[in-house]
């Protein structure tokens, strides 16, 4: 690949997200512009807007990976990212809206009138936040070196940067625009390069592809027990994952935020079908990174494989503005959650100038520590992120919208137990102190399995032990949340 068309391909992609964000701003006058574009971003928009930010390094580089050095085993991963939107459907999209949030925080202390319950779920949405940032810099590093032979560094630095000035000058009305613009950028960037490498097998002629080496953990430590912890964390991640949550509270009203989720699940459903092509013919055409552990550089790498001169150098370039654009995106709407929580729950004031000092601390966190741990491939490293999210913010808004009896002292031990339990797993993991293959390491690996039902079954038990601490507001609460908005007395926006 030619490193001019791909410094070129970078560069325009950061320029484009500079200028689009530069728009947002032109429009973010008031507070909450910059938390919740002032909830009016209809069905459409915010649904390209939650595919941009949702779809990630681990979706752009890390299946595809996956899938050339472990298999078709791994199409759970994008099957678990789509279906978690079905979930998020049914039990939580309307409700949530139509609690009157601004952050998960704000959810929290708003049904179970508890400060104490708040600042816990403030401290999991920034420890989720920056576990999910990790890989979105690292990824954007790997990128840089592989396109352009720069140091690693240098990617995560140039997105950390990127984010931080369009986050801080527009809040979430400017990345609103930003992550609309770079879903479609994102979906051209593998679609089109897809058509011609396709072509180029069938030129070739059409040799089969076949998965009889595999280094997948699936297979070799455990596999039924890995597949369903994939499973529980990607279905049930989704919801709590912070980016994806605050976008939720950006619509006009709880209907609204239905359609958005059927809106998003045809959008990842399409762009998801994608990245397996891409796995399948590095199979053929980069066999060398099945056991050079950059099985993540498959997708940069096909192109110039594939296709010779101009043509090679073209597409190339598009993957690489596509592969910036999923890093940009994602880093956005996490940098904006963490941001806001930063801002109402640590620094002394909610103006924006605050929050703006929040978006540099944010990312200040998570960047020291790409450029310190060793890399894990990106889709590992997300799939670790949702377990922490489904162990700890899948019970307490599940319970939290659908059951009176949920009581503070209920939700602080399902969070510590079960979110707790699950983060401390991810944390031995990546730190390398427990090895495969055998239970331990697949238990520490894959902790959704009994992290998520130990933290429901903590907040249900607490919570049935505590029956004096129901808060007396509950009634009105779960009113608010069950009933459309015009049946409500006083509408809550």
């Amino acid at each position: 690949m030619s490193r001019t068309y791909a410094v070129a391909a970078v560069a325009a992609v950061v320029l484009a997200t500079v200028l689009v964000g530069g728009f947002g701003l032109r429009i973010s006058r008031t507070t909450s512009d910059f938390y919740v574009a002032s909830r009016t971003v209809r069905p459409r928009l915010n649904a390209a807007a939650i595919s941009g930010e949702y779809l990630s390094a681990a979706s752009f580089l890390g299946i595809a990976g996956l899938v050339l050095v472990s298999g078709p085993d791994m199409l759970w991963y994008p099957v678990g990212y789509t279906a978690g939107y079905l979930v998020l459907l049914v039990f939580v999209a309307a409700p949530l809206r139509r609690s009157g949030a601004y952050t998960l925080p704000d959810f929290a202390e708003g049904r179970l009138e508890s400060r104490q319950v708040r600042r816990l779920v403030s401290v999991f949405v920034v420890a989720a936040g920056w576990l999910y940032l990790v890989p979105q810099l690292q990824g954007a590093g790997l990128t840089l070196k592989i396109l352009t032979g720069a140091p690693g560094w240098l990617g995560d630095v140039l997105v950390a940067s990127v984010v931080v000035v369009a986050v801080a000058a527009g809040g979430m009305r400017s990345i609103t625009f930003v992550q609309v613009f770079q879903y479609w950028l994102k979906l051209t960037a593998l679609l089109v390069p897809a058509i011609f490498l396709a072509l180029a097998w069938h030129d070739d002629g059409r040799p089969r592809v076949t998965f009889d080496e595999q280094l997948s953990v699936f297979r070799a430590d455990h596999p039924l027990y890995a597949t369903y912890g994939l499973i529980v964390a990607t279905f049930l991640g989704t919801m709590g994952l912070p980016h994806v949550v605050v976008r939720f509270y950006t619509s006009p009203n709880g209907r609204d935020a239905r359609r958005t989720t059927v809106a998003v699940l045809a959008l990842i459903g399409v762009f998801y079908l994608l990245p397996p092509v891409y796995g399948a013919l590095g199979r053929l055409y980069a066999p060398e990174l099945i056991h050079g552990g950059d099985g993540d550089a498959a997708v940069l790498l096909l192109p110039g494989r594939l296709l010779d001169g101009l043509g090679g150098d073209l597409l190339g370039a598009l993957i690489a503005g596509g592969a910036f654009a999923a890093f940009l995106s994602t880093a956005s709407g996490l940098t904006m959650a963490v941001a806001g929580v930063i801002t109402q729950d640590v620094l002394p004031s909610r103006g924006v100038r605050h929050f703006r000092l929040a978006t540099l601390l944010a990312m200040c966190v998570p960047l020291a520590c790409s450029l310190m741990v060793s890399r894990v491939p990106v889709a590992d490293s997300v799939g670790m992120a949702f377990a922490v999210s489904a162990s700890s913010f899948c019970p307490l808004l599940v319970l939290g919208i659908w059951w009176r009896r949920l009581t503070p002292p209920g939700a602080i031990a399902g969070l510590l137990l079960g979110g707790g339990s699950a983060f401390l797993s991810v944390a031995i993991t990546v730190s390398g102190a427990v090895r495969p293959p055998g239970w331990p390491h697949a238990l520490l690996a894959w902790p959704a399995v009994w992290s998520v039902p130990v933290g429901f079954l903590a907040m249900v038990l607490v919570s049935l032990a505590t029956p004096g601490r129901i808060p007396s507001g509950t009634n009105a609460t779960m009113t608010r949340f069950h009933l459309p908005e015009a049946l409500t007395s006083g509408r809550h926006r």
